[in-house]
C-alpha cells in the first residue's frame, strides 16, 4: 500500500468519508501531518448545499466542514498507521462541540473559498480533540472544539444497554 498523499482532490476525500455526493463537502486536502490537516471547500457557495435551510446556509454548519476535515486526517492516519501494520482504521463519532465562536451569521455569502484547518491536541486510543478553525482569506469565519469518540460500539459495551450519545434509536 503506497504512502498516504499530501493531497487529496474530492474524489480522494469521498473515497476516505462517509458522505458522499453533494454532502462531501470539502473538495481538497492541501496539507496534512501528525497534528494538523488544512482543507479547502468551495461548497458553501453552491445552491443546493444539502445544509442549507430556507436558501441560506448559517455560520454553525461550518461545523460539518471541520468534522469531515478531522474525518480525513483520521483516515490518513490510520492508512500510514495500516501500512505499519498497527490497527485497522477505526469509526469516529463526534462527541461533543465546545466553545464554539460565529464571527459570521452566514456562510453562502461568503465569495471565498473556505480553508478548514484541524488540530488534534490531544487523543489516546478511543477519544481525541481537535481545534478547528474556518477562514476565508485573511477572515477568522468560526472556531471550536471538537470531541471525537472512536469506536462507539465500546462505548456501548462499556455502558451496558444504555443508549450510545449520538446515535440513533
Amino acid at each position: 500500500m503506497p504512502t498516504p498523499p499530501s493531497h487529496l482532490q474530492q474524489a480522494d476525500i469521498a473515497r476516505r468519508i462517509p458522505h458522499q455526493g453533494l454532502m462531501c463537502l470539502l473538495d481538497a486536502v492541501t496539507a496534512w501531518d501528525d497534528s494538523h490537516i488544512v482543507c479547502r471547500a468551495g461548497s458553501h457557495r453552491v445552491p443546493d448545499n444539502p445544509l442549507r435551510a430556507q436558501g441560506r446556509l448559517g455560520a454553525a454548519c461550518g461545523v460539518e466542514f471541520a468534522a469531515q476535515a478531522m474525518a480525513v486526517h483520521g483516515a490518513l492516519l490510520a492508512e500510514r498507521e495500516a501500512q505499519a501494520g498497527s490497527a485497522a482504521p477505526r469509526v469516529g463519532y463526534l462527541a461533543s462541540v465546545r466553545s464554539v465562536n460565529l464571527h459570521v451569521q452566514r456562510l453562502d455569502t461568503i465569495a471565498a473559498d473556505l480553508t478548514v484547518t484541524a488540530e488534534r491536541l490531544l487523543g489516546d486510543a478511543n477519544h481525541i480533540l481537535y481545534h478547528f478553525r474556518l477562514e476565508a482569506g485573511p477572515h477568522l469565519l468560526l472556531e471550536g472544539r471538537v470531541a471525537i469518540v472512536l469506536d462507539a460500539a465500546m462505548l456501548r459495551q462499556a455502558i451496558g444497554s444504555a443508549q450510545v450519545p449520538g446515535e440513533s434509536l
